[in-house]
C-alpha cells in the first residue's frame, strides 16, 4: 500500500496545533503562570438562551416515538433552510432557492471539501495571508507543486499588506479558482462592494470560480459593506459562499454551517450545484436534528436579540485591543468589522519570535502571522474571543512588554 505523498509532503504541524504545543510546553514549565489566550479563534460566551431552549426541546422530542428523528435530510431540513434564506439573504435583497443551500457541520469542512469539485490540474489562487485550510486541502490533492522556502511552487499568492491597504490584487496569470474570506481571517479587514465587484467581473471574464468564506459576516457593522458576495451583481454565476454559525452564534462546539451553491454556477458544462449535492450525499450523513433545531432558533426574534448582544460583547473586546495597541503606537488593523486585530511586530521581529516573547514575558497567546502565509511574516493576530476583563489585562501586558 502506498501513502498519499501529497499529504505526507505537507509542512510539519498545523498552525494551531503548533501554537497549542508551545503553550502546553510553557505551561508545564511554569505551572503558576496565568496565561491569557487571544490566539485561536474559539468563542467563550455561552449559547444564547433561545438556542439552549431549542436544544432541550429537541432532545425531549427525540425521547418520544412520535418525535424521534433518524438520519436528517442530506442537505438539511427545509425549515432550517427557509430560516437561513429569510434571515440572511432576503433582507439583503438576495434571492436564494431552497435547493441552493446545503447545511453542514462546519465552514472549515466545506471550504476544505469543495476542492473535490476541481480537476487535478486546477490552478488555485489565495489571498496572502490566508486561512490555512484553503491551501492545505489543495496541497493534499496534489495541485500546489512543491513546498519550497515557505511557498508552494504552483500556488498563486495575492499579497495583502499595509502597503496595499489589504486589498488583494487580481491574479496576473491564469487561475481557475480564487479563495476570498471577508471579513478576513486573519487580517480582520473587509472589502467594499465596489472592490468585490472587481473580482466578480474578473471571474466572469476569465471563466473562474470564487470560493467565498463569509464565516465572520455577523461582525460587519456598516450596512454598506456586503455580508454576502451575492449582493454583488453577477456573483451568482461565479461564486460559492460558505457561512457558519460558529462565530455568529457560538456554535464552535455545537457544529453547524451552510454553503450556498447557486444553480447558475456552471463550469466545464456541469452545474456545481449538482456535483456538490452528489458529493455531500455520498460522504456526509447530515447534521443532527437537535443541532438544526438549535440553528433555527438563532433566527427567532429572541435568538437574534441574544446573539447580537454576544457579538456586541466581542466587538467591544476588539475595540479594546485595537485602541490599546494604537495608543501605544503599535501599528494595527482590523478589529472594526471583525473579531480579529492584525498588528505589526515590533521592529520587524519574526512572528514566531514575537509569539515566544509574548508567551514568556507577558503570558499572552496570539497567533504568528507567518503561519497564515509568506505575507504574514512580520505580523501577529489577536482575537476578541475572551472575557472583557482578560482582554483588557492582555492588552496591558502586551503594551508593557513592548
Amino acid at each position: 500500500m502506498k501513502i498519499n505523498k501529497n499529504l505526507a509532503a505537507l509542512p510539519a504541524g498545523y498552525l494551531f496545533a503548533e501554537v497549542a504545543k508551545r503553550v502546553k510546553t510553557f505551561s508545564a514549565e511554569n505551572p503558576d503562570a496565568r496565561i491569557l489566550r487571544l490566539g485561536i479563534g474559539d468563542v467563550t460566551r455561552p449559547l444564547a438562551p433561545a438556542v439552549v431552549a431549542a436544544l432541550k426541546k429537541a432532545a425531549d422530542e427525540m425521547g418520544t416515538p412520535e418525535g424521534f428523528h433518524g438520519y436528517s435530510p442530506d442537505f438539511g431540513y427545509d425549515w432550517l433552510i427557509d430560516a437561513i434564506i429569510a434571515g440572511d439573504y432576503a433582507p439583503r435583497g438576495v434571492e436564494i432557492a431552497r435547493d441552493e443551500v446545503f447545511v453542514s457541520d462546519g465552514a472549515k469542512s466545506d471550504v476544505g471539501n469543495l476542492q473535490e469539485l476541481f480537476g487535478p490540474d486546477a490552478q488555485i489562487a489565495v489571498t496572502d495571508p490566508v486561512y490555512p485550510v484553503y491551501v492545505d486541502s489543495n496541497a493534499m490533492a496534489g495541485r500546489l507543486g512543491d513546498y519550497v522556502n515557505g511557498k508552494w511552487t504552483n500556488l498563486t499568492y495575492l499579497p495583502c499588506n499595509a502597503e496595499n491597504g489589504f486589498v488583494p490584487p487580481l491574479p496576473e496569470k491564469r487561475v481557475d479558482v480564487v479563495y476570498l474570506c471577508y471579513p478576513n481571517n486573519p487580517t480582520g479587514t473587509v472589502l467594499t462592494k465596489e472592490q468585490l465587484q472587481v473580482f466578480v467581473d474578473w471571474a466572469l471574464e476569465n471563466d473562474a470560480l470564487i470560493v467565498y468564506d463569509a464565516a465572520y459576516k455577523a461582525f460587519i457593522s456598516d450596512d454598506a459593506i456586503p455580508r454576502s458576495i451575492y449582493e454583488v451583481p453577477g456573483a451568482k454565476k461565479c461564486a460559492i459562499e460558505c457561512c457558519s454559525f460558529s462565530k455568529t452564534a457560538g456554535f464552535t462546539g455545537t457544529r453547524c454551517a451552510y454553503t450556498v451553491v447557486p444553480g447558475e454556477v456552471t463550469y466545464d458544462g456541469v452545474r456545481l450545484n449538482r456535483l456538490w449535492g452528489r458529493r455531500q450525499a455520498t460522504k456526509f450523513n447530515g447534521v443532527s436534528y437537535l443541532t438544526q433545531r438549535a440553528a433555527q432558533a438563532v433566527y427567532s426574534p429572541e435568538g437574534q436579540k441574544q446573539i447580537l448582544e454576544t457579538i456586541a460583547y466581542y466587538r467591544e473586546n476588539a475595540r479594546v485591543i485595537l485602541a490599546g495597541l494604537k495608543k501605544a503606537g503599535i501599528l494595527a488593523f482590523g478589529g472594526v468589522h471583525s473579531p480579529y486585530v492584525w498588528m505589526k511586530t515590533p521592529e520587524g521581529m519574526p512572528s514566531w519570535d514575537f509569539f515566544d516573547l509574548l508567551l514568556k514575558k507577558a503570558q499572552v497567546v496570539g497567533t504568528p502571522g507567518e503561519g497564515f502565509g509568506p505575507a504574514g511574516e512580520g505580523y501577529f493576530r489577536l482575537t476578541a474571543f475572551n472575557t472583557l476583563e482578560n482582554t483588557r489585562a492582555a492588552v496591558e501586558r502586551i503594551v508593557s512588554v513592548l
